[in-house]
């Protein structure tokens, strides 16, 4: 695997301080791996092997450590004789009952550097995590982009991207998109079949495992109509119309459970709308996309026509995985696909396949021409040709997944 720098950007600044830094993110989007390189950035610091200590609570080795007591006990049993500063890593520590406590204590009264790594969003908001309220940073990890499968396939499988090779990659990306373990597979049956079982495993494990769903086929079957509808308006009430004429009866609060189920596990991430005239968060209309664009293929009959809407989603996670924060914008009765914020800096974002038709580039166009401020507006699409004008910049998509910012 490759060395994932954007992240190590953030966390070299805090090895070795009292912070504790935790991984979340979708199941398979490379934790694991990235505190693997953590201990190989403490080694190449002089760290002692002797006092870096890496624990799986998936490893059959840890599977009885199942709450804080049994953790207690394993870490002073590691530990105890340990000269000097240890360094701690947990994996999917969310499988430990009470794991803060513990945390909290080693932090207390040990000299120590701690990692963990998690797969469900409300990992930090239990009832002891107030303990470790401002004691840690969280860093959320994300499949790979369309720049780490170029560096992975350009260091790891020593190809020379070419152009040709570049678009080649990308129309797999499109398809499969950026979980880490596929990029090892060479046939399209074979990466199918790995996010089928990540599908399985993040439902199984994160969700059904977890929740009290008494349908577990009726969760299955919301599931696929979220990752049918992505990108798309979404209202309780439609998908409760939806499964009623599918001869089931549920409850609007049973799908915002639901919906809360997928966002926990990192599946999905909700959009809001922003009044863009009013200043306001609207409460109606969000949208959901996905949080690796690759299950919309694998799971859901393929349609071809909802391509704008996979690349409406690749923009969106690589916005989020820039540090963007992200709203969908309103201006009277129009839409704009992305309003983003960070450091000061706002800008404003329309994505089409294509805008080589005239009336779809005028589509695109007219949400923000009727913007009257002086943020940057720009509209993405895969034409190689530069159709920048009236203060609208235009940006090819591959070209802003290549870079760092626009």
């Amino acid at each position: 695997m490759i060395r994932r720098e954007s992240y190590f950007k953030i966390i070299n600044e805090f090895i070795d301080t009292s912070f504790i830094k935790i991984f979340t993110g979708i199941r398979r989007s490379g934790k694991t791996t990235l505190l693997f390189s953590v201990v190989d950035e403490l080694k190449n610091r002089g760290i002692s092997e002797d006092n870096i200590f890496y624990i799986s609570f998936e490893s059959l080795k840890y599977q009885n450590i199942t709450d804080s007591v049994s953790l207690n006990d394993l870490i002073l049993d590691l530990i105890g004789n340990v000269e000097g500063k240890v360094y701690l890593l947990f994996d999917e520590i969310q499988l430990v009952d009470g794991w803060e406590k513990s945390i909290n204590g080693l932090h207390a009264d040990f000299s120590c550097d701690i990692y963990i790594t998690g797969s469900n969003s409300m990992l930090l908001s239990g009832e002891y995590a107030t303990l470790l309220s401002g004691r840690y940073i969280q860093i959320n990890v994300y499949p790979f982009s369309f720049k780490e499968v170029l560096e992975y396939k350009e260091k790891v499988d020593n190809i020379e991207i070419t152009d040709n090779i570049e678009r080649q990659l990308f129309d797999e990306y499109l398809e499969f998109g950026g979980m880490p373990g596929l990029l090892e597979l060479s046939s399209s049956i074979a990466k199918h079949e790995a996010l089928n079982d990540i599908y399985a495993s993040i439902v199984y494990n994160d969700i059904l495992g977890r929740y009290p769903i008494r349908k577990a086929d009726l969760f299955k079957r919301f599931s696929n109509y979220i990752m049918n509808t992505m990108g798309e308006t979404f209202s309780s009430k439609s998908i409760t119309s939806y499964l009623k004429n599918e001869v089931e009866e549920t409850s609007r609060n049973t799908i915002l459970n639901f919906t809360n189920y997928l966002e926990n596990a990192f599946f999905i991430s909700k959009i809001r709308r922003e009044d863009l005239i009013g200043k306001k968060i609207l409460k109606t209309q969000q949208k959901y996309y996905l949080m690796d664009h690759g299950f919309h293929h694998t799971l859901i009959e393929s349609n071809w026509l909802k391509q704008t809407h996979v690349l409406e989603n690749i923009v969106y996670i690589e916005l989020l995985r820039r540090g963007y924060e992200i709203k969908i914008g309103k201006i009277y009765d129009k839409e704009i696909d992305f309003f983003c914020r960070k450091d000061g800096f706002e800008c404003y974002i329309q994505v089409s396949y294509t805008v080589a038709d005239q009336d779809t580039l005028e589509r695109e166009m007219i949400p923000l021409l009727r913007l009257r401020n002086h943020y940057d507006k720009y509209i993405f699409s895969m034409d190689e040709h530069d159709m920048s004008r009236d203060g609208i910049k235009h940006r090819n998509i591959l070209e802003f997944l290549k870079g760092d910012e626009f």
